[in-house]
């Protein structure tokens, strides 16, 4: 008898917890016509954000890849005029480096100066490619937890109108479902706000570092070409 009264206890015990634990699933899903709109639109932003990521990290590394001994056989065959050569090489490399020597290589006997904005301007170019989609990436990164928060107060307006028409029957439990519903576009607008804010900084270091490459091996470059 002891045993039926303790296994009727966890049964009820665990219908309870069955009924208060909501999945992430439901709980994304249950904010009526306005919420699923936030949400679907936090969704877009998410997939494109992270289609952002994956496709400058891959272009960046291609950028990025070389041969370390480029720069010293382009200046041995500068130094002994094979600038055909030097052009063949550059174009093989393939990389951003390679684009802006070539630039300086096709202007050779041409005013220092004029090299050197030649491959400056080419620099100017690389560096916006290597920026590509990063201005969408920042803008996900400021909209989407103001996009989050616009969710946020249209359910809680949603929420209040419900109370008022309730009139004086005002449940507890409408209240703080209205507020958990209305709070979970927050969450997921800073999620996204805060994938998208990362990202960006990483792909930005990541240029500021190819940019850091290519002003020293221009540089190496144009010493030795003066």
């Amino acid at each position: 008898m002891r045993d039926t009264i303790q296994s009727s206890s966890f049964t009820d015990s665990s219908e309870i917890v069955q009924e208060k634990t909501l999945s992430v699933i439901d709980l994304m899903t249950s904010g009526g016509v306005g919420g699923n709109i936030i949400m679907s639109v936090l969704g877009i932003l998410s997939i494109l954000a992270i289609y952002i990521l994956i496709e400058r990290i891959y272009s960046l590394n291609k950028a990025n890849k070389g041969n370390p001994d480029f720069i010293m056989n382009i200046n041995t065959l500068v130094n002994n005029n094979k600038f055909s050569e030097a052009i063949s090489r550059c174009q093989e490399e393939d990389s951003t480096i390679s684009r802006m020597i070539e630039k300086g290589i096709k202007r050779n006997g041409k005013p220092f100066n004029e090299i050197h904005s030649a491959m400056e301007n080419q620099g100017k170019l690389e560096v916006n490619k290597l920026e590509h989609n990063l201005t969408i990436l920042a803008t996900i990164s400021g909209a989407a937890p103001m996009i989050g928060f616009l969710g946020t107060v249209i359910g809680m307006i949603l929420a209040f109108h419900d109370m008022a028409s309730a009139g004086g029957n005002i449940d507890v439990e409408m209240l703080s479902k209205g507020i958990y519903t209305a709070m979970i576009t927050t969450v997921a607008g800073l999620v996204v706000g805060i994938i998208s804010y990362i990202s960006y900084n990483f792909l930005l270091a990541k240029i500021d570092k190819i940019v850091f490459s290519m002003e020293s091996n221009s540089s190496e470059f144009l010493d030795n070409l003066q």
